[in-house]
């Protein structure tokens, strides 16, 4: 979600948005789309674009190389460690393993399955802006890709956290149904504050409710486990994508994992620079639907208003984005 989880219309292609650089222009810009070192991000990121198209040929070997690296590691711990939602949305997909996907490749498979699409942006997405791209199927994605030689490092999403980790479960409609419903919850956030008139309130509250959804978000479509006839499985993004977490979060004898209650997530924080030491796990995705059904009842009733302190930080650029 924005920055602490992680950004538009279902129907929308993959094309540069108003002002953004054109593909004529593309020869000006430096080969290589490696995270914190491309200069066609940059040049976006100052211009003020946040939708952007998706250069392909700027992608390097090198940066092709990093996928093909990730990918190959991976594979194996997915058939292992993944939920067979995944494994069949991956498969549906069709992925290169061994070059960096093209999203009008991956919208292709996507679309016609439950109506998302990944919609290629420049960085960070302020929260309710993410929010409503998910209301309406659509998944802010990064599209640059970590150093091949620094594989486990990640200092912000790169497009294979979001294109390997994320897409493959937006393939599921009750998964995607899910998300969309999510995204409704920062519409109710929205019209619930605006309905305050004391601004300190006003701000007051909605630091909390913004709080709650992430770290719901974090524990569900980041770091969730579901527990089937097969056992238990892992269906977040953040584990999907890291090939050390994925293993650690299901075998480790360090990690706590409870079945998903409502009220312990959304006053649990947690932090982003180390592995999970607590999980929660869901039944099913009609079990996480009706979870954010609930979510979203109490917010109305006010039960988001008081949430524990801590992690994640709300920035006042995510609190803006809901007053706007």
């Amino acid at each position: 979600m924005g920055g602490a989880v992680r950004a538009h219309n279902g129907g929308m292609k993959t094309v540069p948005s108003k002002g953004a650089p054109i593909r004529k222009e593309i020869d000006q810009y430096k080969q290589g789309l490696t995270t914190t070192q491309a200069s066609f991000i940059e040049d976006a990121q100052k211009n003020g674009q946040l939708y952007i198209y998706q250069p392909y040929d700027l992608y390097s070997e090198e940066n092709h190389t990093a996928w093909k690296k990730l990918f190959a590691r991976m594979e194996p711990r997915w058939k292992r460690y993944a939920n067979e939602h995944f494994l069949k949305g991956i498969a549906s997909l069709c992925l290169d393993p061994e070059r960096v996907p093209r999203l009008e490749d991956v919208n292709e498979f996507l679309c016609p399955l439950t109506g998302f699409q990944a919609k290629a942006v420049s960085g960070y997405v302020p929260a309710f802006q993410f929010f409503d791209c998910l209301r309406n199927r659509a998944f802010p994605t990064t599209i640059t890709i970590r150093s091949s030689d620094r594989l486990d490092y990640l200092p912000e999403p790169d497009i294979f956290h979001d294109i390997a980790g994320h897409v493959p479960m937006h393939t599921d409609k009750a998964f995607a149904d899910t998300l969309v419903r999510f995204g409704d919850c920062a519409h109710t956030a929205a019209e619930i504050v605006k309905g305050i008139k004391n601004h300190e309130e006003q701000l007051r509250r909605l630091t909390s409710i913004v709080r709650a959804m992430a770290r719901f978000f974090w524990f569900t479509i980041e770091f969730g486990l579901m527990k089937g006839k097969d056992g238990m499985k892992v269906y977040g993004s953040g584990l999907l994508s890291s090939f050390g977490e994925i293993a650690h979060c299901i075998e480790s004898d360090q990690v706590q994992r409870y079945p998903i209650q409502l009220e312990w997530v959304i006053n649990q924080s947690f932090e982003i620079d180390h592995y999970q030491p607590l999980l929660f796990y869901v039944e099913s995705f009609d079990h996480l639907f009706s979870l954010v059904d609930t979510l979203e009842s109490w917010m109305r009733e006010g039960k988001l208003d008081n949430v524990a302190p801590g992690e994640p930080g709300i920035n006042e650029e995510d609190i803006e984005s809901f007053l706007v």
